[in-house]
């Protein structure tokens, strides 16, 4: 039988052993229909062999919201809760069980999601997202604080959007909170569903300015139009602050591994 719950992983396929503790981390996280996606020659035959996902789709190779567009896409029909994990994220033991119990009980929730983990290159743990309920009206005016590895949402209203919005590179997960947020109830359970691995190399302060001007982008397009013109009043504070906290991980992430 099919499962209710599908998840994405879109791979470039070249951190495999990341990638086989992300797909073996979703397997331990509930019954799961687990569809890569990846480029033309990614072969993934012993991944598969080994029962760690059922399907694979060629990645359109227009960014990465258009590789989690089509992986949703092609789930079966079956698939009723879905979201995507990158391929060097982990989900924890139970998550998905627990999080799709919460969408089978409430009809009226889009999306549960819980905090989530911050870990090193090696795994271990610096930081956690202790984020809850409250990050939900948060989004309106302040930074996104919803960890994604560890949501779930309703594929019935992800699909009413459109998927997500590949206009935007880095913060199109934000803009879909703010959409599911706007449709129904978004749900905070209180326990780690996931887990995030925080590379210094891939978040560079380049990287990190530029995603925080664009989620700022999204943020000021889901306001009122009246309010618009005045968002550069509080603007600079959300982007100054959420810089500092990313600064703030990355600290951690080099003190924890100096320490060994």
């Amino acid at each position: 039988m099919i499962p209710k719950v599908g998840i994405v992983v879109p791979t470039l396929g070249t951190r495999p052993e990341y990638l086989r503790q992300c797909l073996l981390s979703i397997r331990e996280a509930g019954p799961a229909f687990i569809l890569v996606v990846s480029k033309a020659d990614f072969n993934g035959d012993d991944l598969r062999a080994e029962g760690l996902f059922d399907s694979i789709v060629p990645d359109p190779r227009q960014g990465l919201p258009k590789a989690i567009n089509a992986g949703i896409r092609e789930l079966p029909k079956e698939v009723e809760y879905v979201n995507w994990l990158g391929d060097d994220d982990l989900l924890n033991p139970g998550s998905l069980t627990v999080s799709s119990a919460v969408l089978d009980k409430e009809p009226k929730t889009v999306m549960v999601f819980g905090s989530c983990d911050y870990i090193n290159e090696q795994g271990e743990v610096v930081w956690r997202n202790k984020s809850g309920s409250w990050a939900v009206p948060l989004l309106r005016v302040g930074p996104d604080l919803i960890p994604q590895p560890g949501a779930l949402f309703r594929r019935t209203a992800f699909e009413d959007f459109g998927g997500l919005n590949d206009e935007y590179s880095w913060a199109f997960d934000f803009d879909l909170f703010l959409k599911l947020s706007k449709k129904g109830k978004v749900r905070f359970v209180k326990e780690p569903l996931a887990k995030f691995r925080w590379h210094p190399e891939s978040l560079s302060v380049e990287y990190r300015k530029k995603s925080v001007e664009e989620a700022s982008a999204v943020r000021i397009s889901h306001l009122p139009e009246m309010v618009r013109p005045f968002s550069f009043l509080w603007e600079w504070l959300v982007r100054a602050a959420t810089l500092i906290a990313g600064n703030r991980v990355t600290f951690l992430s080099k003190k924890k591994a100096q320490e060994k």
